[in-house]
């Protein structure tokens, strides 16, 4: 699919964004494990969440939907898959997912897509064996297809090299199963979301800094809603700060403190923005967030313990960035060449044909402002959904318009994201 963005006058409104991806998925993962019939509301419709959905019905969990975003989940034991359980695009899901299948008594095959496939999985595949896992990669690459036998699996220590949710997670979930105490450190804390909700469901977790320990534990069914994703956020708070005489208001987001590094880049470049009506929703904090037009923007550098806090909103960040005076730095995020795409490369590629002064670096980039960004080129998006959107916010600045190619890879998280811009321009 390809789409054609043009510049606009302004933006103006009130939405809300799709569900929290990172929640959805352990919603389901988490509620199936429950001892008994738990409810999910706000469930995410992107297709990374759809496939985590219909792996578990694929696994044994019964699944009674009110309506598309709200069902009844419940799984009295996982069940031996008939075939391989596709995850397509989802890291999430393939990562978490093993967590839990390597404390099963039966084989399982997880597989994706094309893109999927060229991710690394050494990061799960080795401190899973530690814990005596018998889980391989189909070719001996560390790659998907993760073959997963049965295994016994016994408590480890682990010091996690790199800050990352997903691999904290898949160790989290593997200690619900495994004899013994499991502990995991970080060296800069990533996303707690898994954290949370395993405590909100009665887990035996403990929390001192940057060490998490879970012993074997039964979870119980309690309600969970899911808050709008701030990473879907993003791209509208950057609009909003961006786009001339802009207004925007986006409702019941969850900002959850190891989510919010993109609010905190954003007031230290000096962008008009309010928090409104916090609140405490199923253990995770939800707010309402105003963003308007911010002319005075200035550049900074954003590393170290931040990085983990905001790492998928790396590449819309370059866009507000090319509208700073002086230069903002991105250091310390390698795992950006890890995802979708390699995000590093891409975003420096694609958005220097836009005019704007990026330089790419090992672990990041450095981005030169203000600049006027010219359009009238085509932008490719690697199969990655941020970088489509983050090329589309830019399309509303640009002086002539620009193409995006491939542009339905948003479908992996936000299908209603062109509809939501609509509802915000002003003729």
């Amino acid at each position: 699919m390809q789409l054609k963005i043009e510049k606009i006058k302004t933006l103006k409104g009130e939405i809300e964004v799709p569900p929290d991806k990172s929640l959805s998925h352990r919603a389901v993962m988490l509620g199936a494990l429950c001892k008994g019939k738990i409810k999910i509301k706000n469930y995410s419709q992107g297709e990374d969440c759809q496939n985590t959905l219909k792996i578990f019905k694929e696994l044994g969990a019964k699944i009674d939907f009110e309506n598309e975003k709200n069902f009844s989940l419940e799984c009295k034991e996982l069940s031996n898959p008939q075939k391989p359980l596709y995850v397509g695009n989802s890291g999430t899901t393939i990562r978490l997912l093993s967590g839990i299948l390597v404390g099963q008594n039966f084989e399982s095959i997880l597989e994706g897509d094309e893109s999927l496939s060229k991710r690394p999985m050494k990061r799960i595949i080795e401190p899973l064996k530690l814990m005596g896992a018998n889980i391989s990669s189909k070719n001996n690459d560390f790659k998907a297809p993760l073959i997963i036998k049965k295994s016994l699996l016994n408590g480890i220590n682990y010091v996690s090299p790199i800050a990352s949710a997903q691999v904290k997670s898949c160790l989290l979930f593997a200690g619900l199963f495994a004899k013994g105490k499991t502990t995991i450190t970080e060296p800069f804390q990533s996303r707690d979301h898994s954290e949370r909700m395993l405590k909100y469901l009665g887990a035996n977790i403990e929390i001192n800094g940057l060490e998490i320990g879970i012993t074997p534990s039964e979870l119980y069914p309690s309600d969970l809603i899911i808050p709008g994703d701030i990473s879907s956020a993003a791209f509208f708070l950057v609009a909003a700060a961006i786009v001339p005489n802009a207004e925007i208001t986006i409702k019941n987001v969850g900002i959850n403190s190891t989510r919010t590094g993109i609010i905190d880049v954003m007031k230290k470049m000096g962008v008009n923005i309010q928090i409104l009506n916090s609140r405490i929703i199923c253990n995770e904090e939800i707010a309402d967030i105003k963003v308007s037009y911010s002319e005075n923007l200035k550049g900074i550098t954003i590393q170290g313990n931040l990085i983990p806090r905001l790492i998928d909103e790396l590449p819309v960040i370059t866009i507000l960035a090319s509208q700073a005076v002086g230069k903002t730095i991105v250091k310390d995020a390698w795992d950006l060449r890890n995802k979708e795409s390699d995000r590093i490369k891409a975003v420096c590629c694609e958005f220097s044909k836009l005019g704007m002064c990026i330089q790419e670096k090992d672990d990041g980039f450095e981005i030169e402002g203000k600049t006027k960004l010219k359009g009238d080129k085509i932008i490719e998006t690697y199969n990655d959904h941020r970088l489509a959107m983050s090329a589309y916010i830019a399309g509303l600045i640009c002086e002539k318009p620009l193409i995006i190619n491939d542009f339905q890879w948003v479908n992996t998280s936000f299908p209603e994201f062109v509809q939501t811009i609509e509802k915000l321009k002003e003729e």
